[in-house]
């Protein structure tokens, strides 16, 4: 497996997929094409992960069927009735990408770590395997952000996997709870600064470094949140590159 000696994550604040115009299906966007670039592989091995929505067999069909046309060999991890792979951590470092779907981020962790997929997932990215993810999927990588895992008004939470050193905000955009509640969680110190994204943006880290936010919207941005003495939270707008279709 050739790789390129760096640890990659793209947090997908939403917009992974989007409905098809000709049919009912759904087809990925330039988002994930991004990620996929980032293995340097003419035709990368794409894994699944659709652990935060029960492995719903429906929703893993649909994204097959997304990547419809594209050069990728795909496959999938499930832990369902159980694992599906007889060594899910072998099957995570045979992979060139790894894509995590939405859902509900505690669930999806309480189950990683019972089934020791944390340990894997951060062995596979200190491998060079891109890790990649929307909502549920973007959170796991940070220290923590906020989600409608316990119900529908968020909650703090902040028992993700840690690769990355900060808070992560989804839906920053389309979701009237996410922006104040994380800015009154960094000010208060229940999480550390971050990043956050709109939907259709995609946050990339090299390594633990953000690097650059990407987007298929022209009117999506991400954002930089930090503990600010003064104010408590200081919040600045960082400009993305345009992913062109």
């Amino acid at each position: 497996m050739s790789r390129s000696g760096q640890s990659h994550i793209l947090a997908i604040g939403g917009g992974s997929f989007r409905q098809s115009r000709r049919h009912s299906f759904i087809e990925a966007s330039p988002l994930l094409r991004y990620g996929l670039d980032l293995t340097g592989q003419d035709r990368p091995k794409l894994g699944l992960v659709a652990t935060a929505v029960g492995d719903a067999s429906d929703w893993i069909l649909k994204m097959y069927g997304a990547f419809a046309g594209w050069d990728v060999e795909l496959s999938h991890l499930t832990v369902f009735p159980m694992p599906n792979v007889e060594d899910p951590r072998a099957w995570m470092l045979e992979q060139d990408m790894i894509y995590v779907s939405g859902g509900s981020v505690a669930n999806l962790m309480a189950l990683w770590r019972l089934h020791g997929l944390d340990e894997a997932f951060e062995e596979a990215w200190r491998a060079g395997v891109v890790l990649a993810g929307q909502s549920a999927g973007a959170l796991c990588w940070h220290v923590g952000g906020n989600t409608d895992s316990f119900g529908p008004d968020l909650r703090v939470w902040a028992d993700g996997l840690g690769l990355l050193p900060y808070s992560c905000g989804v839906h920053y955009n389309s979701d009237s709870q996410r922006r104040p509640l994380l800015q009154k969680s960094v000010a208060e110190g229940e999480l550390p600064g971050g990043y956050a994204a709109d939907e259709g943006v995609g946050l990339h880290y090299v390594g633990t470094e953000f690097i650059q936010a990407v987007t298929v919207d022209p009117g999506g941005y991400a954002y930089k949140v930090d503990h600010d003495g003064a104010d408590g939270v200081k919040e600045v707008r960082i400009d993305p590159r345009l992913l062109t279709p």
